[in-house]
């Protein structure tokens, strides 16, 4: 990695993009190393990501917000690991995730 990212200031970049996006969600990929990816995930209030399966590896850090994962609720600060089973993500307020994955292992 060459250069420092300011997270929160990507965090709300992408969130404003979620907000003027007819989706209501954005994503940007902020790290790529090898089989570490990094991606910013803003949802607007309600927004929801459907059901999808799980990576090899992956853990959830809400930076900003509440988002649900699999009927459970979690505030900003919360670090999730992410089952490994399918499951789905929606926004309760607008928020962003920080989605950390591990490919190929």
């Amino acid at each position: 990695m060459n250069s420092d990212v300011d997270l929160m200031a990507s965090a709300g970049e992408c969130l404003e993009k979620a907000r003027s996006s007819a989706h209501g969600r954005n994503a940007h990929l902020v790290l790529h190393d090898g089989p570490l990816r990094q991606t910013l995930i803003a949802l607007t209030a309600t927004s929801e990501l459907a059901e999808h399966d799980a990576p090899p590896a992956a853990s959830l850090h809400v930076l900003t917000g509440s988002v649900v994962l699999n009927g459970t609720t979690h505030h900003s600060g919360a670090l999730i690991p992410i089952p490994h089973h399918r499951h789905s993500l929606r926004a309760v307020e607008d928020s962003v995730v920080l989605l950390t994955t591990v490919t190929g292992i």
